[in-house]
């Protein structure tokens, strides 16, 4: 099943992607959060409401951000060919990297990325597979990580190089607003039968700079919520980005950095393509 958040009269409001319509949901789930919450019952009460469910053309709805997270969590340096691109960060191979980014960033499919040249001359963007959380859990064991999965959705995480750069971390380069496009839709866990083999690319302006599998990462999802939850509780609703390949524009020679007007296309297997554009601060 896939879900997406609609607007409907100016208000944002849950439904059904079948194909290329959407269907509301039932009322008793407003959004996504309350429809994760619900568990198996939601699920099921969805289903059966698909046959009387009113129905709009997918082309013709305004989507938004799937999902509001009080924090998006991040897992970085997770592609091998990605940490080559990049200076050859090392990667111990026993911790992953964490990194955060704040809630206020997020925006969904079709709204546009902020390119402000008075914070960032090196605006980059990264196709990477996030995971929806649907139960909580602390100390989770890796055998029983993907118990803990509501979901997937895609994730462009938008960074500034610069401010990466310049601050000697992650979190402000990487959290500026409208720098965490989301969606367009989250993917039931059911559906995905291997969040481990997927295929995944960006384009920019039409032009292909990533494309890669998730069998490439460091640590794969079960390994991510495992190391993440130990000592912190995950919950639902929470989302976890996984890291992203080569391809970024920090990578390329020379490198070449977003500009206002650049148009990205995140697509990623069995989810979706998650498209965004770049516009000049007013």
């Amino acid at each position: 099943m896939k879900l997406c958040m609609f607007l409907d009269d100016g208000r944002e409001r849950l439904g059904i992607v079948a194909g290329e319509e959407v269907l509301d949901a039932p009322a008793e789930y407003p959004d996504m959060r309350a429809f994760i919450r619900g568990g198996e019952a939601a699920l099921r009460a969805a289903r059966a409401a698909l046959p009387k469910a009113a129905r709009r053309p997918l082309a013709a709805v305004r989507l938004a951000p799937p999902i509001r997270p009080a924090t998006m969590l991040c897992s970085g340096s997770n592609y091998r060919d990605h940490n080559k691109e990049k200076a050859n960060t090392p990667i111990s191979g026993k911790e992953p990297e964490f990194f955060v980014k704040t809630a206020d960033c997020v925006i969904g499919h079709d709204e546009k990325i902020i390119y402000d040249e008075r914070l960032t001359k090196k605006l980059d963007a990264e196709t990477e597979l996030a995971i929806v959380i649907g139960k909580p859990g602390r100390h989770i064991p890796v055998e029983r990580a993907l118990e803990h999965v509501f979901g997937y959705t895609i994730v462009n995480d938008v960074t500034a190089r610069d401010l990466q750069a310049l601050h000697g971390q992650w979190f402000k380069g990487k959290s500026l607003d409208t720098s965490c496009p989301i969606g367009p839709v989250v993917v039931c866990r059911q559906a995905i039968a291997d969040p481990g083999r997927l295929s995944l690319s960006m384009h920019v302006n039409g032009e292909l700079r990533q494309q890669a599998n998730t069998s490439s990462m460091v640590f794969d999802v079960a390994e991510i919520i495992a190391q993440l939850s130990r000592g912190m509780t995950l919950l639902p609703g929470d989302i976890i980005a996984t890291g992203t390949p080569s391809g970024v524009g920090l990578g390329l020679t020379p490198p070449v950095f977003l500009q206002p007007g650049d148009v990205m296309l995140a697509e990623i297997e069995g989810i979706g393509r998650l498209e965004n554009t770049v516009k000049e601060h007013a």
